[in-house]
């Protein structure tokens, strides 16, 4: 069988597999937004919201706060990560990535505080929507496939201290690895970077699956919506 068969074949069963997951009535979750005009006229946009799952082990706790404490790391998750999808590309449960990132900033000595961005999909925003609320200004920001951002407060989005692309090739070690130097940067240090490794084939196999992740992580952004604290149990 050829390669583009089989890409062929896994993206209708990716696509199968999001439309089941979409909501077939007419009951839709919509979150307002209120937008002032140059004449004062306000106008009210609705914007089609698909619902969230509840998660025991993630849970918002109401609208993230801007940090005070320079001792802390922000850890900014996409739209969908896991509420709506629960595993990277490589099937790592969100839960394990959060809990080796968390702990590769608490062995710095420093504190992690998770939050959920919702305007926007793109890890370079996310990343930069989160540094402004951590107290250090340092964040890392993850997609629910797995791509991941270190990046620091005053940069531009596009720009970063550590960019992690390629989400098939980062293991569990790589995402501890990446909490350990996110800390160090915000206590001033100037680390190696993480170790990555490139792999070009990866692109190719994982390439229609990556695309359909990111199709449905959009699904999940709101236009407008602050970003929430999230209390997470890895306990549970």
């Amino acid at each position: 069988m050829s390669e583009t068969t089989i890409n062929e074949k896994l993206l209708r069963e990716i696509i199968r597999d999001v439309l089941k997951e979409m909501p077939l009535d007419d009951k839709t979750v919509t979150f307002q937004e209120t937008v002032t005009t140059n004449s004062n006229e306000k106008e009210s946009q609705d914007r089609v919201i698909l619902p969230l799952k509840k998660v025991d082990w993630f849970k918002s706790t109401g609208e993230a706060s801007v940090g005070a404490s320079q001792d802390e790391v922000i850890v900014a998750v996409a739209p969908g990560f896991a509420e709506a999808m629960t595993e990277n590309l490589l099937g790592i449960k969100h839960k394990e990535i959060l809990r080796q990132v968390v702990a590769g900033i608490e062995e710095e000595g420093l504190r992690a505080r998770v939050v959920k961005v919702f305007r926007t999909a793109d890890v370079s925003f996310i990343g930069a929507e989160a540094d402004k609320l951590s107290g250090s200004g340092v964040a890392i920001g993850i997609q629910s496939k797995g791509t991941t951002i270190i990046h620091q407060k005053d940069l531009e989005p596009l720009s970063n201290l550590e960019l992690f692309p390629q989400a098939p090739t980062i293991t569990l070690d790589t995402y501890r690895a990446i909490g350990k130097n996110a800390a160090k940067y915000a206590k001033g240090e100037s680390p190696d970077p993480v170790p990555t490794v490139s792999d070009q084939m990866s692109r190719v196999a994982y390439q229609a699956k990556s695309a359909m992740m990111h199709i449905k992580e959009t699904k999940y952004v709101v236009i407008g919506k602050p970003a929430e604290e999230i209390k997470v149990d890895f306990s549970k």
